[in-house]
């Protein structure tokens, strides 16, 4: 009988530990969920275009659909491709708003998900400067030579004049021309971000015309 009573008792240590497993499985403590993968790498941060929730992209095509979600806030945004940019994607003011946190204009912890439209590369026109969603930029930008193609911008950082980028590495030292006005500033790569620059704030303060926080009409000179 005690032989038996035993048998018993283990078996049921065995199914109370397997509901165990279930339930806690069930209710997500077995794992946790796991993050999507991002098909962009590096910071986001926005231009200064107004009208409804957009975006720009180097990747992907006029028409594909991204939803872009700020990991330190779970806030998401559903924005369309509109246009080509320096970026793998650059929100405009509208779609920064729904997903930043307060005081902040760039997303360091961030997942972009393709949701819909043409692939990247599919159905592209072969015409020069017609090319959504291309890296290149349109054909009446005087690029030509350019080390990095489409419009610039900026994310907030206290520190003398700098760059991030997603071409060139650490230490790498650019000049970036603002071809409207004529004024350059020579920055070096400390970092990696979601372009093929992105400048800093004082970066951006040595070649931007008053209120303006887009340079589209500009030209990348790698020094070294």
């Amino acid at each position: 009988m005690k032989v038996q009573r035993k048998h018993m008792l283990a078996a049921g240590v065995a199914v109370v530990a397997a509901a165990a497993m279930a339930v806690s499985t069930g209710l997500g403590f077995a794992d946790s969920a796991p993050t999507a993968q991002s098909v962009c790498a590096g910071s986001i941060t926005f231009s200064a275009e107004g009208g409804a929730p957009a975006a720009t992209s180097n990747q992907f095509p006029v028409g594909t659909t991204l939803r872009v979600t700020n990991l330190d806030n779970d806030k998401s945004a559903e924005v369309t491709v509109v246009g080509p940019s320096g970026s793998c994607v650059l929100l405009n003011a509208a779609a920064m708003d729904l997903v930043r946190e307060p005081g902040k204009n760039v997303i360091r912890r961030n997942v972009v998900e393709r949701l819909g439209g043409a692939q990247p590369g599919a159905g592209q026109p072969t015409q020069a400067g017609d090319r959504p969603g291309s890296a290149s930029p349109p054909a009446a930008r005087p690029v030509t030579g350019s080390a990095c193609q489409g419009a610039i911008t900026f994310f907030e950082e206290a520190a003398g004049p700098a760059a991030t980028s997603d071409r060139f590495p650490v230490g790498t030292r650019l000049r970036v021309t603002n071809l409207d006005n004529d004024r350059t500033t020579t920055v070096t790569v400390t970092g990696p971000s979601g372009s093929c620059v992105l400048l800093n704030s004082a970066a951006m303060e040595q070649i931007r015309e008053p209120g303006k926080n887009l340079v589209r009409n500009n030209t990348v000179e790698v020094l070294r």
